[in-house]
């Protein structure tokens, strides 16, 4: 049961990406075609937090400093975002991460 859960969020996360990556304008980041969104999942990945931002349990505030980043941004503690919130805003707002800049 555990493997079809994580196969399950593993694929949620791939779609989310290719559908951002597809759907975002060229020019939302630097190197455009979503390359904003492609660094992003893989800070997640990194970090090994992509399974928990695609179950909506990373409180975003955590990574959030409007001056040091790498989330430049200043959210309410308990910010726990979907994977397809932040990936859109990967797309519409790509100076708020410091892998997009």
């Amino acid at each position: 049961m555990k493997k079809l859960i994580r196969f399950a969020v593993a694929a949620s996360a791939a779609s989310t990406l290719a559908f951002a990556a597809s759907a975002g304008p060229a020019n939302a980041a630097p190197g455009g075609n979503g390359a904003c969104v492609r660094a992003g999942i893989g800070t997640l990945a990194d970090l090994g937090l992509l399974t928990a931002a695609a179950q909506k349990q990373i409180d975003y505030s955590t990574l959030a400093d409007p001056v040091a980043g790498p989330i430049f941004a200043v959210l309410p503690e308990g910010s726990f975002l979907s994977l397809g919130q932040v990936v859109k805003l990967h797309t519409t707002n790509p100076d708020l991460f410091a892998w997009c800049r």
